[in-house]
């Protein structure tokens, strides 16, 4: 399948704009970009003129719990712990494999309309997670989600099948040894789960710090010691990952993101919504330490809209340090575009270049809030919103343009689907 884009502006790996190119996807991989000619174009399956429109690196959704949409306006106004043990625990524990699939449809859908062409899913059920986003073609890793209540605990028959679905190969969808938090789990796992990371060398991740009462009540069962330097105690970041969150973090904390190479996945709007607070991001960039950013699940949030996050990222961090200048737009795009790419671990996927994989969205600028034309690139951060995402495209495929889905499955029917669902589960 060959597909070209004709007169776009494309954002580069620089964060610049090539201006009047054309981009030439031949099946799953960006084979050129070239000036704008008036070359002959029968040659390619299919070709979509931009109308000097933009193309930029597919956004990056580095948390989030997609089926948990299910929960969307539910519950709403409480403190996270509260809200946790009265209203998503007890739902979810009722939920089946017929739910999640289809409730992780519906939040795959919702990242497509917001630029999203990959997130990091820590949810239940993994390979009804892994069916529903390889038959979407939606690119996912998945993120364990362990917990010492879980009847099966089984992160390496996990490792060793999701990461070649179907013999998939990790291209589409991956796995990533994964806790749900520490305040959810005991020693007896923590120990197990070290074991395979450093049996696999591979990454860790888990909901780190993300409220003050986490933070003190994990100090007091740990003899002083933080989520962050519980989990350095097991071993557990010894090969990278990175936390979840990360509003509480001391400096000592800090030391080891630096020492272990770990992302920082914040997600602005639900914690924010939870009053749970506000990192210190710019105190983990002045020290050397990737961020990515993410939406959290639309239960706390309660959209899955990357724009929102990346605005609220920037802004939020202006207040915090009384600095208009704390972080530019430039900064949050390499969040959500180059380390969104390693956190999910797609690194192919960071840059519209030749050689990379096409995974891009078209950014219509032809709307009032993106004009008059004075900066994409500050727009992009502080003006765009899903009304101007017209195409995303993922593994070349289109999954998503003028408001209609191209993923296997109808729309209207999984908006039906995911209501019966809801009223039947609620009346369990």
């Amino acid at each position: 399948m060959s597909i070209k884009f004709k007169n776009a502006n494309v954002l580069n790996k620089d964060f610049e704009i090539l201006k009047s190119k054309d981009l030439i996807v031949e099946n799953n991989r960006i084979k050129t970009i070239r000036p704008t000619d008036a070359s002959d174009d029968s040659n390619y399956d299919r070709v979509i003129d931009c109308n000097d429109n933009y193309l930029i690196p597919g956004i990056k959704n580095s948390h989030t719990h997609n089926a948990m949409v299910f929960l969307r306006s539910l519950s709403d106004d409480l403190p996270l712990h509260d809200w946790l043990k009265t209203y998503c625990f007890p739902n979810e524990a009722k939920l089946t494999d017929e739910d999640i699939y289809y409730f992780t449809t519906l939040g795959i859908m919702e990242n497509l309309t917001s630029g999203v062409t990959g997130s990091m899913d820590m949810y239940k059920s993994n390979y009804t997670v892994a069916e529903a986003s390889y038959k979407a073609g939606f690119r996912v890793n998945i993120c364990d989600s362990i917990t010492q209540f879980d009847k099966v605990i089984a992160p390496e028959e996990f490792y060793d099948k999701i990461n070649n679905y179907k013999g998939d190969n990790g291209n589409i969808v991956k796995y990533t040894f994964g806790l749900h938090a520490e305040y959810t789990n005991n020693e007896e796992i923590m120990k197990m789960l070290s074991e395979l990371t450093h049996k696999y060398k591979a990454e860790f991740y888990v909901h780190n710090s993300e409220t003050k009462f986490e933070f003190d009540e994990c100090k007091k069962r740990w003899d002083g010691l933080t989520p962050t330097q519980v989990f350095e105690k097991f071993g557990l970041y010894d090969f990278g990952g990175g936390g979840y969150h990360c509003v509480h973090i001391d400096d000592n904390d800090i030391e080891i993101f630096k020492k272990r190479n770990l992302t920082l996945v914040t997600c602005p709007g639900s914690n924010v919504k939870l009053a749970s607070g506000i990192p210190r991001i710019k105190k983990f960039l002045d020290s050397g330490i990737k961020i990515a950013i993410g939406t959290d699940g639309p239960a706390s949030n309660n959209a899955i809209d990357m724009f929102r996050e990346m605005y609220l990222t920037t802004t939020l961090q202006k207040v915090t340090n009384n600095d208009p200048s704390a972080l530019n737009p430039k900064e949050i795009l390499k969040m959500v575009m180059v380390n969104g790419a390693n956190c999910i671990g797609h690194k192919d996927a960071d840059s519209l270049e030749e050689g990379k994989l096409a995974d891009l969205v078209l950014i219509d600028v032809n709307k009032p809030n993106m004009q008059p034309r004075n900066s994409f690139i500050n727009n992009l951060v502080y003006a765009c919103g899903k009304q101007n995402v017209k195409l995303t495209m993922v593994d070349g495929k289109i999954l998503y343009e003028d408001g209609k889905f191209f993923i296997n499955e109808d729309e209207n029917y999984i908006y039906k689907k995911c209501n019966e669902l809801l009223h039947n589960l609620l009346n369990r």
